[in-house]
């Protein structure tokens, strides 16, 4: 037969308890590690370069949910990828998380030929360098180019990109990291870290 303590304070004990393991419970649920969405959102806030920025704005700019983003921002804020205010981007980790990280916790491999917004070294500034042949691309069907199809970070970040000049280049620097060759790489890095460090 199982004893029942009716001494107050195990029941105010067992509450103690029982509300520390919700808020593990939540720690956990809302930090299970970084997600896709979580680089479109920090790089956007890169792209700003407005330590004043207000999320409804940041949201509206990239069309994601407040609910999401914010939570995106709490993810980066436990990374230490954002600062405690949970606006500042901590830029030599969040360079160092795409040139050293991306490529193994988000990679990406050509796939199926779609017609999109072309990304990567298919897209600015690296096409520069590399041409427009065999592109690469986001599907999207506003788009003109027939190439590869590169999985985003979100289904509505090219629409983003399209409004944001930066926000491209950032975003088709950090496709350049997940699936390029070593010069296409070396000249992604660089281009990352004039961006966001310089």
């Amino acid at each position: 037969m199982v004893a029942i303590s009716l001494n107050p304070f195990d029941c105010h004990r067992n509450s103690v308890v029982s509300c520390f393991a919700k808020c593990e419970i939540h720690k956990m649920k809302q930090y299970n590690g970084m997600r896709p969405l979580d680089i479109v959102v920090l790089l956007k806030i890169i792209s700003m370069n407005d330590p004043g920025f207000r999320l409804v704005d940041l949201c509206k700019s990239i069309g994601i949910s407040l609910s999401e983003v914010s939570d995106s921002i709490s993810r980066s804020v436990f990374a230490k990828l954002i600062g405690p205010d949970k606006k500042t981007p901590m830029r030599k980790a969040i360079y160092e998380f795409l040139v050293h990280g991306l490529p193994y916790v988000f990679p990406a491999q050509p796939g199926v030929l779609v017609v999109g917004i072309p990304t990567a070294y298919s897209a600015a500034p690296l096409s520069d360098t590399f041409g427009s042949d065999d592109p690469v691309v986001w599907a999207d069907l506003t788009g003109t180019i027939r190439g590869q199809e590169i999985q985003p970070f979100h289904p509505k970040q090219s629409q983003a990109a399209l409004k944001d000049s930066e926000l491209y280049q950032l975003l088709a620097l950090a496709d350049a990291m997940r699936i390029g060759k070593v010069r296409e790489k070396k000249l992604a890095e660089e281009g990352l870290k004039k961006r966001i460090l310089l």
